[in-house]
């Protein structure tokens, strides 16, 4: 290998952890102008009082958030769950937080009209799912409560460590 090469080599892969890095805190900042809004869908769609735990009790969140930060996660469903959350809070006007419970059920069903806000629910509803019925090491489905409501339990064998550790 020539010197140049060696030189180029080690540079991009020098750099490869800060990039790394810098997308997550990319990540991060964009989540974090829409995570009050995301945290009031889901627990519009999963509230407390019903057969199965709430969204909020579960955290869910704030699995959302690990499971779309994960660098296996695919990058475009990554960014429709930011863009589609900044897409409904402008068709709310910013709204939706201050929203009473019939006027959060309508702007969400006027939301669902359209293909990309019904994938968007869609999706928002599925990782939610998951983290109420995860494996509680995923830091959600709190005390198993998710499993013991539907008299169920977890895969076996057991996870051992989270994937974000891995």
């Amino acid at each position: 290998m020539q010197r140049r090469n060696f030189l180029i080599l080690g540079s991009i892969f020098g750099l490869s952890p800060y990039v790394k890095a810098e997308e997550h805190t990319e990540l991060s900042r964009e989540f974090e102008k829409v995570k009050s809004l995301i945290a009031a869908v889901q627990e519009h769609m999963f509230p407390a009082g019903n057969k199965i735990p709430s969204a909020k009790d579960m955290d869910a969140n704030r699995f959302l958030f690990e499971a779309i930060s994960h660098n296996c996660y695919d990058k475009d469903i990554r960014a429709f769950v930011i863009e589609g959350a900044k897409e409904f809070k402008n068709s709310t006007k910013g709204d939706f937080l201050t929203m009473n419970k019939k006027d959060k059920e309508k702007a969400l069903r006027e939301y669902e009209q359209s293909s990309y806000g019904q994938s968007w629910l869609s999706r928002i509803m599925v990782i939610t799912l998951e983290g109420i019925f995860s494996d509680p090491i995923y830091g959600s489905n709190k005390k198993e409560a998710g499993w013991k409501a539907l008299n169920s339990y977890g895969g076996f064998p057991r996870a051992k460590s989270r994937y974000i550790q891995l």
